[in-house]
């Protein structure tokens, strides 16, 4: 039985740990790759760069599936944009799980999301759509991430903490229990936080918020 095709939106540095993820998952077939223009007819992995953002009404017509694979460190919007724009078009978001991920059973995840090898999300969890849950990351019991979040490698979020549309947490951060995140907040790489945090804030730097 063939498998259904997905079209990867993003061709970066993202796409290639997208790529593996979904061919261990085994659930798809990777029709190709948008690009940028100038990267039309390249190769990532062994997948052909088939169009830009421009093609995307005509190659909406051949496919049904599509997966946002550009990266999110400080600012989502252009995550945001092309998985709306691709969902205007008709597209529809699988949700992609790695098969060296553990997700507890009932914890629901939005359209769009991935999880990638290594990751843990825990019981009483959820997950919005268009999410990035990285490498090794830890969420813990009964966490709440928002849509359009990308939770980085090694990032640790403990129990009862909730994360606004939006935000990045960064590799190694550990997010205390209990705390709350706002919207489009972005902790840096190895950060401690300890308190609440407002929406938009930026949170960089070694040391503990």
């Amino acid at each position: 039985m063939n498998k259904p095709k997905i079209i990867l939106i993003g061709a970066g540095g993202h796409c290639h740990s997208c790529i593996d993820v979904i061919e261990q998952q085994g659930k798809y077939d990777i029709a190709g790759l948008i690009g940028m223009p100038d990267e039309i007819n390249s190769q990532v992995l062994g997948y052909k760069v088939i169009g830009s953002d421009s093609d995307l009404p005509r190659i909406a017509e051949e496919y049904q599936y599509a997966l946002i694979t550009v990266g999110q460190i400080s600012s989502p919007h252009c995550r945001i944009r092309l998985y709306e724009y691709a969902a205007s078009l008709g597209l529809q978001f699988p949700v992609i799980v790695s098969p060296y991920a553990h997700v507890a059973r009932g914890v629901p995840i939005g359209p769009g999301t991935i999880v990638m090898h290594g990751a843990i999300i825990n019981s009483g969890s959820s997950i919005g759509e268009n999410c990035l849950i990285n490498s090794r990351a830890l969420i813990e019991h009964d966490v709440t991430v928002h849509a359009h979040c990308h939770i980085s490698t090694g990032a640790i979020l403990n129990g009862n903490v909730s994360v606004g549309w939006g935000s990045f947490v960064g590799s190694g951060s550990i997010v205390k229990e209990g705390l709350q995140l706002g919207h489009e907040c972005l902790i840096g790489m190895g950060v401690s936080v300890r308190h609440n945090v407002l929406d938009r804030s930026k949170c960089v730097g070694s040391g503990k918020i």
